[in-house]
């Protein structure tokens, strides 16, 4: 929340985006605490990972990946993980559209002993511009695909952006 807080700040204060690339993005809003993962590492070959998907339920519902599970943000309880999530070794992949609140959510979990974590670089949006499957609610795959906010959606560029 905070990252997300800072970002509307800053936002504000010099009207728009100024970074030039979704590396430049990351590196302002992201401390690298958690190392990254991209969808091509994370695609093939293909690894046993267990995916959390650390966005709002409605982002959630409208697009996600194949056999994610649904943590939130907002309202994250790190019991979520706990009792879903024993073997704290486990590899696990966060990702949200982006990589930023991810990065939150991840760090939690390092917190309370995880030690395989990773934050999906780009998130759901990295993954979508890379031509790769999401799934609605009811695990059909789907285009639609939940773009966060009109200033966030510039970094998706494949799929059809929705917003409730």
């Amino acid at each position: 929340m905070k990252k997300i807080l800072l970002y509307f700040l800053v936002s504000f204060s010099t009207f728009g985006f100024s970074q030039e690339s979704l590396s430049e993005l990351l590196k302002e809003f992201n401390e690298e605490s958690i190392p990254y993962i991209t969808v091509q590492e994370l695609v093939v070959p293909k690894t046993k990972v267990i995916l959390l998907d650390a966005r709002e339920e409605n982002e959630f519902n409208a697009s996600h990946l194949k056999d994610a599970i649904f943590v939130g943000y907002d309202n994250f309880e790190i019991e979520t993980v706990t009792n879903f999530i024993k073997d704290k070794s486990t590899k696990i992949v966060v990702y949200c559209s982006l990589g930023i609140r991810s990065e939150d959510i991840a760090e939690k979990l390092k917190a309370e002993g995880y030690t395989n974590v990773f934050n999906l670089y780009g998130g759901i949006f990295e993954w979508k511009n890379n031509n790769f499957k999401i799934y609605d609610i009811d695990n059909n795959e789907t285009e639609n695909i939940h773009a966060f906010s009109e200033e966030w959606s510039k970094w998706l560029t494949k799929g059809t952006k929705v917003y409730e």
